[in-house]
């Protein structure tokens, strides 16, 4: 594992702008997460299952961000004991439908 001190850390993060492979330190660090989360899945999930407990996503925004398709993500829930919600709008439940409909195409 790559471990490195604060002091590096904090060393590295003030040169990144200036390599020219990142307009500012705010596009670098949304990459860095954007990296960590396409090679974490166990983390897409676990966030994703936490901003649905919160009321902050729609189940197919969760589906979408944990890459897992409805029946999954209704697993995934259900062991988290995270009670489903399913009082939701037409235009709710339409965004879900697109969000499955990408999802089972983007898996072909």
């Amino acid at each position: 594992m790559f471990d490195i001190s604060e002091d590096l850390m904090k060393k590295e993060l003030n040169v990144i702008s200036k390599t020219g492979l990142y307009r500012d330190d705010e596009e670098f660090v949304k990459g860095a997460i954007n990296t960590l989360l396409a090679a974490r899945k166990d983390l897409r999930v676990v966030i994703a299952c936490e901003l649905y407990k919160r009321d902050e996503i729609s189940f197919g925004k969760a589906c979408e961000i944990a890459s897992l398709n409805i029946e999954e993500m209704k697993e995934v829930l259900y062991k988290k004991r995270i009670r489903r919600r399913v009082n939701v709008s037409f235009d709710v439940r339409e965004g879900m439908a697109k969000s499955a409909v990408e999802l089972a195409s983007s898996d072909r």
